[in-house]
């Protein structure tokens, strides 16, 4: 990717034991996509058809336990619409969603019985299915030209209590089951006991492979998410390419894998409701209980629009996070708070380093190009020490923005180390935000034309 204003720089060059050289290629020669026998189970042979009044599910069901047990293939939504309630993949089954298909999931809260474990904000429990799920499971795949509609804006949104999305906190709300959980979580209370489900209003996911192996989400279009679409958790092996997200609900995050190892996230556009793509590995007691980090990650040729921010780290992040590649991104948008952005606080903790961006592309943000920030929501109320260190941007370029860089850390725990080279922050209103940082680094960085050597 090209981008303006960085053709006064040399390009980036690798020099011996640069990670990109060394720890980018090793996890990119890792991550491999899981293949399928060549054989299709199209779902109308097993029932399905086509139209809203015609519920799907167990001819899904159907056809995937037949793939499943025949060693694997495709399960193919064809073209028309279809609707369904929770579908479950097994090993070996590739959900393929062809072109000119939707399959919209119903909006019966019923439809995502039984309860499984999940995951919701960072906290463990038992709950509703989300809508696309998978427990345990090896070789999986959601393929296809098609189209899958969450319908969350006529429906699961207002679960979230906000008036703007329809609901009314105190009649339909989240909240209260939501605090509950955080309860539960606190006390270490076994998450078999966690249950929640019909009436307590916690969203589900869209897409949640759990403890799975060898995953693959690829070119398929997701809108109106009731909340997180894309959320691997515990998973390893994992590559989400070339999707299309449009759903601008209350924390509709675009790509979320937590707890996971050796991502590839290429080639997808988010156009979201919050954060476009957020690494996490569980909140608070929960994280640091299970101690899975979320590690050696690449993103790489990705479009953002919408958001809250772009390449995120957090929040929810106490099982810590290492090895971040992103670069030859572009992000752009009046309606995008922040670019590059990681928050955390005193409540969630977790050791977060190794991060590499290169190449990327800022056309507009409303906030900041660069936010590092431990003030959130929390902020220094806590007994767990966050952690930032080894934070490196080169080639760089920002159109527009109130900030150039907003990094706070806290007076007890500093950011370390972010080293900002070659790159330029245009038209930045504000200037920046700079408090308790040790060892910022510039390397030929221009502010709105100006070549400087330390941010104020």
């Amino acid at each position: 990717m090209t981008a303006a204003g960085l053709a006064i720089y040399p390009r980036y060059t690798l020099g011996k034991g640069d990670p990109w050289r060394t720890e980018y290629s090793a996890i990119l020669s890792r991550i491999r996509p899981p293949r399928f026998p060549k054989r299709d189970f199209v779902i109308t042979r097993y029932g399905a058809k086509p139209g809203i009044e015609n519920d799907s599910s167990v001819a899904i069901a159907k056809a995937i336990e037949v793939c499943a047990k025949a060693g694997g293939g495709r399960v193919v939504i064809p073209a028309g619409v279809f609707l369904t309630g929770a579908v479950h993949l097994k090993s070996n089954v590739n959900l393929h969603i062809a072109k000119g298909a939707t399959l919209k999931f119903s909006t019966n809260p019923q439809n995502y019985l039984p309860l499984v474990h999940t995951r919701w904000e960072g906290m463990e429990l038992m709950h509703l299915s989300p809508f696309i799920y998978a427990y345990e499971q090896t070789n999986i795949a959601i393929t296809g030209e098609g189209t899958l509609d969450g319908q969350g804006k006529s429906f699961f949104w207002k679960w979230h209590g906000n008036p703007n999305y329809g609901g009314d906190p105190k009649v339909l709300s989240q909240r209260p089951a939501r605090a509950q959980l955080y309860e539960m979580m606190d006390k270490n209370m076994p998450v078999a006991e966690r249950v929640f489900g019909i009436g307590h209003y916690l969203r589900p996911q869209f897409i949640q492979p759990y403890k799975c192996k060898n995953v693959l989400i690829e070119g398929v279009t997701i809108i109106d998410s009731p909340m997180w679409e894309v959320h691997p958790v515990l998973c390893e092996n994992v590559t989400v390419r070339n999707l299309r997200i449009s759903s601008h609900g209350p924390n509709n995050d675009g790509c979320d894998p937590e707890s996971c190892k050796d991502v590839l996230i290429e080639n997808c556009f988010f156009d979201t409701g919050d954060d476009c793509i957020a690494i996490k590995s569980g909140r608070n007691n929960d994280g640091r209980r299970l101690g899975v980090p979320t590690e050696n990650i690449i993103v790489r040729n990705c479009t953002m629009k919408d958001g809250h921010g772009g390449i995120t780290i957090g929040s929810e992040i106490s099982g810590g996070v290492r090895n971040l590649f992103a670069h030859d991104c572009r992000l752009d948008s009046p309606n995008l708070d922040h670019a590059l952005r990681v928050k955390n606080n005193a409540s969630r903790g977790g050791l977060l380093e190794n991060f590499y961006f290169r190449n990327i592309t800022v056309g507009q943000v409303a906030h900041a190009v660069i936010t590092i920030d431990f003030n959130y929501e929390e902020g220094a109320k806590g007994e767990y020490t966050p952690v930032v260190r080894n934070y490196v941007v080169v080639n760089l370029t920002s159109g527009k923005s109130k900030f150039g860089v907003d990094i706070q850390g806290l007076e007890k725990a500093p950011i370390y180390d972010v080293r900002i080279t070659r790159s330029e922050f245009n038209n930045v209103a504000d200037g920046n935000i700079i408090k308790n940082v040790k060892n910022l680094r510039l390397e030929t960085v221009k502010f709105n034309g100006r070549i400087v050597d330390k941010l104020n």
